[in-house]
């Protein structure tokens, strides 16, 4: 058997090229000293120049050999390189965020979020009931996968292929109809590790996060609501479908308790935000949380609640932007908010057409009111029409970060 070592010096190894370069470089600057013992000026001289190419060379030989061994274990070489130096270099300079919610809102902002700090933590609802993850939460008796898959998504730094697949949805043809191969792979890292929280961070590494996604609870909660004609409806995907105004939400069973790094994440966070996403059944839920909301409002991190920019038929129907955190404190507590982020961009009349049959509106965005309630309001264009009516990822991010920066929040 050859000897370890033999074997860096192999063909195809690009390493012994590097290796006799930084070889080169050693025998040149040895060279270069010797001439500077020279009893003539004009060697010396020649022995500088000598010497400080050998180091030129010896430098290019070494980094080149470093380059040349990282990138073996890099899937897109010396890019992928580049990238995870200016994760680890900037990115981790930057203020620690936490995000409260769930659902399609959450994810998306995280993924703008994500090229302005590494330090960021999503904590997620877990009360989903509807799809994919309505059947398997009821199927193996779990906590409910999918919006904690959908943010896993949006802080992966893992190719694209990978978030691709975890988002890949079944056929009807197939008896795995309607499920998404990333709540598939969670239930099975559920059943693998037999903890749900362990489950979460085994699948973070699969998808080398940027941040870190934790649920606000590990219990097996449903989401109930009571209506004001006091009807109540049990399941997160239910609750939208009664005409009747929400009274409130809870948890059954109720005030479950919160996992342990949540409560530790925001105690330790720069800026907290809240949002965006549906009121009722994403952000809320993990405020009827007692441990959270007590955090919340105990934290001294800089809390900023993003509202929606549509209103949500079963939901959020005629609500004022006002309306939103008024929902929010009689749930929680009026220490959990320090500013709201608002849109202001008006909604064109062809974009406000595709959500008539659904009763959805623009939220108003009463500044005034929000103000006279005891709050900062910043109110910006954050609209994106393309597809649907929301926010746009980018806007939402700049507009973010200058509110940060506003308000001294920033480690850089």
């Amino acid at each position: 058997m050859p000897s370890d070592l033999i074997k860096w010096l192999y063909p195809g190894m690009r390493i012994k090229r590097w290796f006799f370069t930084s070889l080169l470089g050693v025998i040149i600057i040895a060279g270069g000293i010797l001439a500077l013992f020279s009893s003539y000026p004009l060697v010396r001289t020649f022995g500088v120049v000598i010497t400080i190419c050998g180091v030129v060379i010896l430098c290019l030989g070494i980094g080149k050999m470093i380059v040349s061994l990282l990138t073996l274990f890099l899937p897109q070489g010396e890019r992928e390189l580049v990238n995870i130096l200016y994760q680890r270099r900037y990115l981790e300079r930057g203020p620690k965020i936490v995000t409260v919610g769930g659902g399609h809102g959450l994810s998306h902002l995280l993924m703008g979020l994500k090229e302005y700090t590494a330090n960021i933590t999503a904590i997620v609802t877990v009360a989903d009931s509807g799809g994919s993850s309505g059947r398997l939460r009821e199927e193996f008796n779990i906590v409910a996968p999918g919006d904690i898959q959908n943010c896993l998504v949006a802080l992966a730094d893992a190719p694209a292929l990978m978030g691709e697949l975890f988002q890949f949805r079944f056929s009807k043809d197939s008896q795995l109809q309607g499920h998404n191969f990333g709540n598939l792979f969670l239930t099975a890292m559920v059943q693998l590790t037999g903890d749900f929280e362990k489950a979460v961070k085994e699948s973070s590494k699969v998808l080398a996060i940027r941040g870190r996604v934790i649920p606000s609870t590990v219990s097996n909660v449903h989401l109930v609501a009571e209506y004001e004609d006091g009807s109540i409806t049990k399941g997160e995907a239910d609750i939208p479908t009664t005409k009747s105004k929400i009274k409130r939400v809870f948890l059954n069973p109720e005030n479950p308790p919160a996992t342990a790094e949540a409560l530790e994440v925001i105690e330790e966070a720069d800026v907290i935000i809240l949002g965006p996403g549906s009121l009722y059944t994403s952000i809320i839920p993990n405020l009827v949380i007692n441990d959270i909301t007590k955090a919340l409002a105990k934290s001294s991190a800089y809390k900023i609640y993003v509202c929606n920019v549509m209103t949500q038929q079963g939901e959020t129907d005629h609500f004022r932007a006002s309306d939103h955190i008024q929902a929010l404190i009689e749930h929680s507590h009026k220490d959990i908010i320090s500013a709201c982020l608002l849109n202001d961009a008006e909604v064109p009349i062809d974009a406000q057409g595709r959500y008539k049959s659904e009763e959805s509106f623009p939220v108003q965005p009463d500044i005034e009111n929000i103000r006279a309630m005891g709050y900062d309001a910043v109110a910006t264009d954050l609209l994106e029409v393309t597809n649907y009516v929301r926010h746009d990822s980018t806007k939402l991010t700049k507009a973010l970060i200058k509110l940060i920066e506003q308000n001294r929040v920033i480690k850089r």
